[in-house]
């Protein structure tokens, strides 16, 4: 290959990473419907694109819309262990993107890219988890004149941003694309609760039924990985911090305590907050031996690693994406899942397709917007409006063969009226 920069891990990946994206594409219809439009009106002719997400099929057809509507893209992995290494070739080769990613790059590698992607001088950034928007506001200052917007996909990014907009740094508008209505209800309920699971099995093969599985945060994400936990049979003990979310969950049919009881008991953990140290020192001291602690928030800092390490013998790898930990206290053994990075990325494949359809159809769809209101936007967190996020929904019910009722004319009026009344 040549033309372009590029770093990824094995060129002679491209032809599986071809198939396995075309096999998303069979369950991404929303976005490929956005393809082809944007295939013929060209809406982000010449707008230069950073795209700083996991690099898997899913995100791959989401680069193949955007570089159809006319963007020059460059794509960066969001997450060391997340990268679809077989799916960055293909990226490479077949359709002439420069992917910067390796599954399992350093974090000096990690954060290169980064900057990598920044020297392209980005009129739009694709974010998720805002490391990217974060590395331009502190470092490359000098960038942020040319920034039409950025977009941000998962939680964890909402709120760095939001406390950026509240700190006056954010200069620029950002469309919180976690936000959307047809973005976190599903992707984060479903798609983490599915894909959660499939990472947790892979990594160790433990049957669920019966085990009392710890969800640590009861927003979109840990209403997910409950939710399938007791399809899979588990007895689920849920902790929270909110009271109307622990209130949800009670309600929900689930067991809620803090922490520090629920750490005495649990079998396997599963941390979804977007917090810092949830897991720390003292619940993991208070682990029985074989307890499974996992990960499934967007950075590794929600199980508090650094203590683990000091209260426990250097780590043994059981599994490929389990390490084992014996604390020297107790003599019991912590087994660690996929370096308490997102498990459902780094031990599987992420969310099914079929959900990732409606997250990327947000994000194919908010560059657009940013670009159509290019100068119009203030600085701030957006939402998409809600005929956008109405259209999306509309769109993935007719691939799916649904059809649903319409309001009557006479149902409009009333809604839109005060006058009646009992």
């Amino acid at each position: 290959m040549s033309g372009f920069a590029y770093e990824i891990r094995d060129i002679g990946l491209a032809a599986v990473g071809r198939h396995r994206l075309e096999w998303a594409d069979r369950e991404m219809p929303v976005v490929r419907a956005i393809r082809e439009r944007f295939s013929r009106e060209r809406p982000l002719e010449g707008i230069r694109v950073a795209a700083c997400v996991h690099v898997t099929a899913e995100s791959a057809n989401l680069a193949r819309a955007l570089v159809s509507g006319g963007a020059r893209l460059i794509m960066i992995a969001s997450n060391p262990l997340s990268t679809q290494d077989d799916v960055a070739a293909a990226l490479v080769k077949e359709f002439q993107i420069p992917v910067f990613a390796l599954k399992g790059e350093d974090i000096e590698t990690y954060r290169r890219h980064i900057h990598t992607a920044l020297e392209t001088k980005p009129q739009v950034i694709i974010d998720d988890g805002a490391d990217l928007v974060a590395t331009l506001v502190r470092e490359h200052a000098s960038l942020v004149p040319h920034i039409i917007g950025t977009t941000e996909e998962t939680t964890t990014g909402v709120i760095r941003l939001r406390a950026m907009a509240a700190q006056g740094v954010l200069a620029f508008p950002v469309i919180a694309v976690n936000d959307s209505r047809t973005k976190h209800l599903f992707d984060n309920r479903y798609g983490t609760g599915q894909s959660t699971w499939d990472g947790i099995l892979r990594a160790t093969n433990v049957l669920i039924a019966g085990k009392r599985v710890v969800v640590v945060g009861y927003g979109m994400c840990g209403r997910g990985v409950a939710m399938r936990a007791r399809g899979l049979g588990a007895r689920v003990i849920v902790t929270e911090v909110d009271p109307i979310r622990a209130i949800e969950a009670v309600m929900d049919g689930y067991e809620v305590m803090p922490i520090r009881e629920a750490a005495r008991i649990g079998d396997i953990f599963v941390t979804v907050t977007g917090n810092r140290h949830v897991l720390d020192r003292d619940h993991l001291l208070a682990m029985k031996d074989g307890a499974i602690v996992c990960n499934a928030g967007h950075f590794d800092v929600e199980i508090n690693l650094e203590a683990l390490r000091e209260i426990a013998d250097p780590p043994r790898r059981i599994r490929e994406y389990v390490q084992e930990y014996r604390i020297r206290q107790t003599g019991h053994r912590i087994l660690v899942l996929a370096e308490g990075r997102l498990v459902n990325l780094a031990a599987a494949e992420g969310h099914p397709p079929a959900v990732m359809d409606l997250s990327f159809a947000n994000q194919a769809l908010a560059v657009e917007y940013l670009v159509k209101h290019r100068g119009t936007l203030p600085p701030g967190i957006h939402v998409l409006p809600p005929d956008i996020d109405r259209e999306i929904a509309q769109l993935k019910l007719q691939a799916m063969g649904i059809e649903i009722d319409q309001l009557t004319e006479e149902q409009r009026q009333y809604l839109a009226s005060w006058e009646h009344g009992t």
